[in-house]
């Protein structure tokens, strides 16, 4: 919910239910950001739709009672042939927490904010 479906407003609202009792682990969130592109927190692309959409992920997450472990999408932009759109994405995988060239982007902050919070 919010990059590929939806918009992230919407994933806290989202409710989770478990038909048997099993843990629950989620995989490959997060949403495309082009390091140090800035717009509005609707714009994609930019670092801030990146850094909301991490902020209403993780507030879904936070509900679901059975989850226990999550692997964000992804650490670092990597090549990526099938992502040609010309001055953002030139062949790269912008969905990253950190640049190819090793920037930090703003939702890489907001989990880092998550995960200290959580050993608190």
């Amino acid at each position: 919910i919010g990059w590929y479906g939806g918009i992230a407003e919407d994933a806290p609202k989202t409710s989770w239910e478990a038909k048997y009792n099993k843990p629950l682990i989620i995989s490959e969130f997060g949403a495309d950001a082009k390091f140090d592109l800035h717009g509005n927190a609707h714009e994609r692309f930019t670092e801030e739709y990146q850094a909301n959409v991490y902020v209403k992920q993780i507030e879904m997450l936070k509900k679901i009672p059975f989850l226990r472990g999550m692997s964000p999408w992804i650490l670092a932009d990597f090549r990526s042939p099938r992502r040609p759109l010309p001055g953002i994405q030139d062949m790269y995988n912008r969905k990253g927490l950190i640049s190819d060239k090793g920037e930090k982007k703003q939702a890489f902050y907001v989990l880092q904010k998550f995960y200290d919070e959580k050993t608190k």
